[in-house]
């Protein structure tokens, strides 16, 4: 059973009485498995706040269902496990980081016999026990980050949905938040994470969606996404004397007879392997270097809107 499915989930806003309509999404259909870390990918623009608006009941879709733990949300007016924690989150800066859990605790309806004990391992998981007593006023960007994740979990939620959890933080802060969410998901908590990172959600998600536009251009298994066929191929070859790369039809740097060049893919290079070994050449070494996440976001995005501009 997916723990957060969407059928052709659709949201139409009005631009205004003269300024017609604005599709932010367009039949989105993704499913999140039980247990993984899902990565939910698209530039500024994409609908990925506004799904999230819609999984959290922020928002009502125009057409379309959305299902979390089997639920569909325009069915249910109860509360759904569900712990989002958003990019840019304001806090109660003259609360104490225990007075801020205390109010959460509160407005999740924790018994007030349980709040204590629940805040306590709340701050043992995020490691924040040593700064209870601080001002939220004072907390570093990365002290925000994971008391904001400490409150996402205070109801001990199966699906949590973090909104660039990373931003703005320095590679400690990341390393920290990373660890983080590899600990929810070996507590068998699901993770729905949108981030413009890409290196982290290489790294962390087993599978990912790609959108623009509001539509769905891609989504699989991470590994099947990244492909083999379309792999790199960096050479060093041994020419004999009296032969140049291009008689080999290569480019590259040639130095005392050793060629060093790249091709685009491993087609290619088995196509040219007959040439080489007619032609005497010694493959000294053949290294395949698969696609990154950020190449294939940049292909797949340009395939489907070749004038966007994209930011770094």
């Amino acid at each position: 059973m997916p723990v957060l499915k969407t059928e052709n989930l659709t949201k139409i806003f009005r631009r205004g009485w003269r300024r017609g309509k604005f599709t932010a999404l367009d039949n989105l259909s993704i499913e999140v498995r039980e247990g993984e870390i899902f990565g939910f990918l698209g530039p500024n623009g994409a609908g990925k706040t506004t799904t999230i608006k819609i999984l959290l009941r922020l928002l009502k879709p125009t057409s379309g269902n959305a299902y979390i733990l089997d639920t569909n949300l325009k069915d249910t007016p109860t509360r759904l496990r569900v712990g989002y924690m958003p990019e840019n989150p304001y806090f109660y800066r003259f609360l104490t980081g225990e007075e801020f859990l205390k109010f959460y605790a509160r407005l999740n309806r924790i018994p007030p016999d349980d709040q204590s004990r629940r805040i306590d391992e709340l701050l043992d998981l995020v490691g924040m026990r040593h700064a209870r007593n601080v001002l939220l006023k004072e907390y570093s960007k990365g002290m925000t980050q994971r008391i904001g994740l400490a409150q996402a979990l205070m109801h001990d939620p199966k699906l949590v949905l973090l909104d660039e959890p990373m931003s703005g933080l320095d590679p400690i802060g990341r390393k920290e938040i990373r660890d983080l969410i590899y600990a929810l998901k070996h507590q068998g908590r699901t993770i729905f994470f949108c981030s413009h990172i890409l290196s982290d959600i290489q790294d962390m998600c087993s599978r990912v969606a790609i959108l623009h536009h509001g539509k769905l251009l891609k989504m699989g298994e991470l590994d099947s996404l990244l492909g083999t066929e379309k792999n790199k191929i960096r050479l060093e070859i041994r020419l004999p004397d009296g032969t140049s790369p291009a008689d080999l039809d290569l480019a590259g740097e040639f130095h005392n007879g050793l060629l060093k060049s790249v091709l685009p893919n491993t087609a290619e290079a088995n196509q040219k392997l007959d040439l080489w070994r007619s032609k005497g050449a010694q493959i000294i070494s053949w290294i395949p270097e698969r696609k990154n996440l950020e190449e294939i976001f940049v292909e797949t995005i340009r395939a489907a809107d070749p004038n966007v501009v994209l930011e770094t």
